[in-house]
């Protein structure tokens, strides 16, 4: 096979970056990067426990796993039962979204198609550190995020519509979890080719119902992952360069061709995670953050109360802002938890009222609250042909406008430069634990104060921690 990489047709491309999956050292991983896992680590696991009763299709995805019983590998977080790691993953991915309230970078949702894998691997395999799991991690959401960035086609997924999360995720998790297992790069490469044979991720989302199966992306991606390096390690064969071929990623679901040097380039020097990832500190879509900034910026800057808005008018932003504002009268009366947290009109309401957002103001009080839906009543959408889109559906998107009208006759606007969260704005330690309390409080399987303020100092210094089955412990 030709190692060599070409800059226009990519040849090479797919044993170059498998190659840079297992060659990766802990120490050449920047200290921010090396905080930035730890933290999307703790901030993952959190969100994965606190859907264990917020989501109310987590209690199908378990009751179906844990009825096949089988061999014990891995944990079910948030209920403490253990199942074959590829399940394990199925739900544990599957819950980890559930909430929408999971970190995400320059293609969707990294940590959720990599993070359970990498535990539930680590947990089965045993022996394994913090710094291996941290390397691996760093080595998966780094593949994950360099194939978001280089599709230069705008706002792509709204416009080609696929779900970046899941269509990369099987790659990507294959990647971090073959990491963990061991694989030869020959067995690397023919996980990432059975991971692909699997892609899938279409946004025609069901978010319709009480049991939506929307979350579900992350766990087939996640569990699809799994049988990848597992398969793999036992002597199948995938697929070759399943990047640059014929017949490969960016040709089959992206219609062209990548940015090869945004795929390629600095491999173990720069690492994109770090220039687009951020946390989410409201538990909703990515789209509703802007506007939750730019109404939090105004409620905090002139002082407002609810009773002193007229209106507020979410102004352009791309395609994803357009699609969590229309219908409108829809978008104002959402029926879920999950249409609830995927409409703009709904939580720019619970801003304005609030100046946060809660998980709370997700539960069936808080879809009804008379307050919040009269204040929905005077959120309005418009759109500007003139606004610019960008690539990608992360913290990197065309920004929106706010408008509010008070009833004294202002009018006040703000466009954030960013969230709170994101990168410019980063979350703070104090902050993601807070939340990681918040979630852990909605255990399934009730976790005691002192376990969870253990876990949270464990992955603080998850790059001290010898063996990663300490924090499944304090799970389990």
């Amino acid at each position: 096979m030709n190692d060599a990489v070409n800059a226009e047709t990519g040849n090479g491309a797919t044993s170059r970056l498998a190659r840079h999956v297992l060659a990766l050292e802990y120490s050449a991983l920047p200290a921010a990067l090396v905080t930035l896992v730890k933290q999307c680590v703790l901030d993952t696991i959190g969100v994965t426990i606190g859907a264990s009763t917020l989501a109310p299709e987590a209690r199908i995805v378990f009751d179906y796993v844990n009825g096949f019983g089988g061999r014990g590998d891995s944990t079910i977080l948030g209920f403490g039962t253990k199942a074959p790691a590829p399940w394990a993953v199925f739900v544990n991915g599957s819950l980890g979204h559930m909430l929408d309230y999971d970190d995400m970078g320059g293609a969707g949702h990294e940590s959720i198609v990599t993070i359970p894998g990498a535990l539930a691997m680590a947990e089965k395999r045993g022996g394994i550190s913090g710094r291996a799991l941290i390397t691996a991690i760093a080595a998966g959401t780094d593949l994950h995020c360099r194939l978001g960035r280089c599709v230069s086609i705008p706002d792509w997924t709204v416009n080609e519509g696929w779900f970046a999360t899941q269509l990369f995720g099987y790659i990507s998790g294959a990647a971090t979890a073959g990491r963990i297992l061991g694989l030869s790069q020959a067995q690397l490469e023919n996980a990432l080719g059975i991971g692909f044979n699997q892609a899938s991720g279409s946004r025609q989302m069901a978010v319709g119902t009480a049991t939506h199966m929307r979350s579900m992306q992350a766990g087939f991606a996640g569990h699809g992952a799994m049988l990848a390096v597992e398969l793999a390690q036992l002597g199948l064969a995938g697929p070759r360069e399943i990047f640059e071929g014929r017949y490969g990623m960016f040709r089959t679901y992206i219609r062209g061709e990548p940015d090869w040097s945004t795929l390629l380039g600095g491999l173990g020097e720069r690492f994109p995670l770090l220039d687009y990832h951020g946390f989410k500190v409201w538990p909703a879509c990515s789209y509703t953050r802007r506007p939750n900034a730019a109404i939090q910026s105004l409620r905090e800057q002139f002082d407002l109360s609810p009773d002193d808005i007229e209106s507020i008018t979410v102004i352009g932003g791309t395609g994803g802002v357009r699609m969590l504002c229309e219908p409108l009268e829809i978008k104002r009366r959402p029926p879920l938890a999950i249409a609830a947290k995927h409409s703009i009109p709904f939580t720019a309401a619970i801003m304005a009222l609030r100046g946060t957002v809660t998980l709370q103001d997700y539960t069936d009080a808080g879809l009804h609250d008379p307050a919040v839906l009269a204040m929905a009543d005077r959120v309005f959408y418009k759109s500007d042909p003139g606004s610019t889109a960008v690539r990608g559906d992360g913290p990197s998107t065309s920004a929106p406008s706010v408008e509010i009208r008070t009833k004294d006759g202002r009018t006040l606007s703000h466009t954030p430069d960013g969230s709170p969260g994101d990168v410019r704005y980063p979350a703070s330690q104090a902050q993601l634990e807070a939340k990681f309390r918040d979630c852990a409080g909605f255990a399934a399987k009730p976790i005691a104060p002192a376990v969870v303020e253990q876990i949270i100092g464990t992955i603080r210094d998850l790059d001290q921690v010898d063996d990663v089955r300490e924090i499944i412990r304090l799970l389990a």
